[in-house]
């Protein structure tokens, strides 16, 4: 599943920068301004703002003869979007991961400040068939999916969060007090992980990493479970690498950028 590296196109990647640097400032931008911003000679820069004008991309203001984007790409970015289903995105990733260590994985997003599963593999023997379906519904502070989610709110949005939700206690091993949850989601924003260690369901452990869009937001998360005997320290060691490449291989398709 992980991608091959190839040789880049300097001509294409300098124009993807110009777009973007475009979009960046906003209005209207003087040929030279452009093109000490992305380090090219004048001539260079304005080759690539011909073409971008030849295919309804960029605009020429024959008052000040500034650059700036056209509507196109907005238009373009919408019919990505409607297109564009996280689910089906994610899906042989799911597939992926379940075959190479043998457990159920899963994609969550939230809804009205709560996970909601909407894909599930089953692990080979099906052992946690019953804890994991689409359109289940599970607390956000006591799942990695919601650890991860959580990663998008403040202090003051958590409180409020849980305000409304409370910290219901699954297990003797859920965490229920509003520090112990700063403090875990601490660890979870350093490690680029979040861990569920029997404080959704008993018998059961759980790794999940988030993917990211464009907005640097967690949209949805990705995680893998089986039961604490299968999830020895060593597994969710391979797991956790496996998984935190896979998370930034989809967020880069996500349109994330580090």
């Amino acid at each position: 599943m992980i991608e091959k590296k190839v040789k880049k196109n300097q001509s294409v990647e300098k124009v993807l920068q110009i777009i973007e640097l475009m979009v960046s400032k906003g209005g209207e931008m003087r040929l030279q301004d452009i093109s000490e911003q992305v380090k090219s000679p004048t001539s260079t820069v304005l080759r690539y703002l011909s073409t971008l004008s030849s295919f309804g991309y960029v605009y020429q203001n024959a008052d000040s003869s500034k650059y700036a984007l056209t509507l196109k790409l907005a238009q373009l970015g919408s019919l990505v979007s409607e297109q564009h289903d996280i689910r089906n995105l994610v899906h042989d990733y799911l597939v992926a991961l379940s075959e190479e260590f043998q457990e159920s994985s899963c994609l969550g997003i939230e809804e009205d400040n709560e996970v909601v599963y909407i894909d599930v593999i089953n692990g080979p023997d099906n052992m946690l068939k019953t804890m994991q379906r689409i359109g289940k519904r599970a607390p956000l502070h006591a799942t990695s999916v919601g650890k991860n989610i959580l990663l998008n709110y403040s202090r003051e949005e958590i409180l409020k969060i849980i305000e409304k939700k409370g910290m219901p206690e699954l297990t003797i091993h859920t965490i229920t007090t509003p520090e112990a949850l700063f403090d875990e989601l601490e660890n979870v924003k350093k490690k680029g992980y979040a861990l569920d260690l029997e404080e959704c369901e008993v018998g059961a452990k759980c790794l999940a990493v988030p993917l990211k869009d464009y907005t640097e937001k967690v949209v949805a998360s990705i995680s893998i479970s089986g039961p604490t005997s299968r999830m020895t320290d060593e597994k969710i060691k391979k797991m956790k690498t496996y998984m935190i490449q896979m998370s930034e291989e989809i967020s880069k398709k996500l349109a994330f950028h580090t």
